[in-house]
């Protein structure tokens, strides 16, 4: 709970024990409490703002005070009520206050961790359009593959500009952008009203940090549903530590992407059999690469950008989660612009002539993997498609290992670990999507990993942590040729 909300709840419950246990003589006490409190009261909702997880706690204090502060009047007429209604009252208050008090808690207004880079972190975003591509997802003919990227980038924040709110700023696309997600889950728009409270630790276009060199570049794609927004900590976690990083919004495989102009799309994707996920892998694969052709035209100034001249394009990484690491996967073996690549807990779509990949590559999987592998083994039917493509990728992990990649699974972590849903709720973690660890020490582990990972493929320092086993994160096992 942000500080306000905590001292409202506070105000509250005294102002309630005032009413149970001071008597009408004690004035001051009454009135010194409710000045207090609609001090708290009205700082709170214009500065922090209005959250529907507080509205019983809104609705007590202000009853509160109008009842102490008339209580306390001489002109008050002297109501007697019966101890038990009054203790059978305030039972009732109470369990509501708690009610609305482990709502804001659990349903909290969060913010991303702090990256820990020495670097302050910038954003822009841009809209591309395809112009040599058609949009197979949609049913106008006419229509050409649109993506919305969003780019993060080292920078000083001269002019001390405020943090980036998380999700879009404007009221109407912010609307559009909720009403989404509530159709999605059949809940109402309040529901996520209060998400745009929530801040990022970027600034947004402010300019790129003068460097003697040009900064390596990482493009990171979301899962199948999720959205780019969910990967916002991993891109500033990369660009406080000298990279590019830009993020990908896989049109109509999230839940939603905003366009300049006010259309939110939403998802349309359909994925029932190896051969769907084969072909949106393929749309995403172009995806990628278009966006890398994208970001060659703004590191040449064909594309007027203050990036021109700052993207090392002989240093490019690729990750993802999910089918977006899979993704990370197909890209950088088919793409020779990549230099290297990381997947975080995707399932490949592509595993023909796929076994050798020459480049540096890192699988990182879930606390799941390990149990998963042993049930896999034990029950595995060779004449299964799914299970000989599940076979080939482990075949694929096993040929990474063995010429110098790397292959983790992090004790504690679910799916969307990898993800920053896991800083939305506590009460995510009750659906299983996420693992026991603590959100925040998950979240810093992977990117511990993906740092010294691309530290050492596209810069060529670190190396401390993906070469076996370390202390501080005893949490990280190392998957072995033989294990597979």
């Amino acid at each position: 709970m942000r500080l306000f909300e905590i001292l409202l709840v506070l105000s509250c419950l005294a102002l309630l024990l005032d009413l149970l246990f001071i008597k009408r003589s004690a004035q001051k006490t009454g009135v010194i409490l409710s000045i207090g409190s609609s001090v708290i009261f009205a700082v709170q909702l214009f500065v922090e703002g209005y959250r529907w997880q507080l509205l019983v706690v809104y609705i007590l204090t202000a009853l509160f005070i109008l009842i102490v502060l008339f209580s306390h009047s001489r002109k008050m007429v002297n109501l007697k009520i019966g101890k038990l209604l009054k203790y059978s009252l305030s039972s009732i208050i109470i369990i509501l206050l708690i009610v609305s008090t482990s709502l804001s808690i659990y349903l909290p207004v969060f913010h991303l961790p702090k990256p820990d880079g020495p670097e302050k972190v910038g954003t822009q975003t841009f809209h591309f359009k395809d112009q040599n591509r058609d949009e197979v997802l949609t049913e106008d003919q006419s229509d050409k593959r649109e993506l919305m990227v969003q780019i993060w980038y080292p920078t000083e924040n001269k002019n001390n500009n405020k943090r980036e709110a998380l999700f879009p700023k404007d009221k109407e696309m912010f609307k559009k952008y909720i009403q989404t997600y509530s159709n999605s889950l059949s809940l109402p728009d309040f529901v996520f009203d209060y998400w745009k409270y929530s801040r990022t630790n970027s600034y947004e276009n402010v300019e790129i940090l003068p460097s003697t060199s040009p900064y390596p570049l990482v493009l990171l794609s979301h899962g199948m549903g999720s959205s780019k927004v969910l990967h916002a900590s991993q891109a500033e976690n990369l660009a406080s530590h000298g990279f590019i990083v830009v993020t990908i919004d896989h049109t109509y495989s999230t839940f939603a992407t905003i366009f300049p102009d006010g259309r939110v799309t939403d998802y349309k994707t359909k994925m029932t059999t190896i051969d769907d996920r084969r072909k949106i892998g393929n749309i995403w694969t172009q995806d990628v690469e278009f966006v890398i052709n994208q970001i060659e035209k703004l590191n040449s100034g064909v594309i007027e950008s203050q990036f021109k001249g700052k993207i090392d394009l002989n240093n490019i990484g690729v990750m993802g989660h999910s089918f977006g690491g899979a993704t990370a996967f197909n890209t950088t073996y088919l793409d020779h612009r990549i230099k290297a690549g990381i997947n975080m807990d995707g399932s490949l779509y592509e595993v023909e002539n796929r076994d050798v990949i020459n480049k540096p590559f890192m699988f990182i999987r879930s606390g799941s993997f390990k149990d998963w592998l042993v049930d896999f083994k034990k029950d595995k039917n060779p004449d299964n498609e799914i299970t000989k493509q599940l076979s080939d990728e482990l075949h694929i992990i096993k040929n990474v290992i063995e010429h110098g990649g790397n292959a983790i699974y992090v004790e504690g972590t679910q799916h969307f670990n990898f993800t920053d849903l896991q800083f939305y709720s506590e009460l995510i973690k009750l659906t299983g999507i996420t693992g026991d660890i603590n959100g925040k020490r998950g979240s810093s582990i992977v990117n511990q990993y993906v740092l010294d990972f691309f530290n050492k493929q596209l810069k060529g320092t670190g190396v401390n942590l993906i070469q076996g086993p370390n202390d501080m994160y005893p949490e990280v096992k190392f998957i072995k040729p033989e294990d597979l």
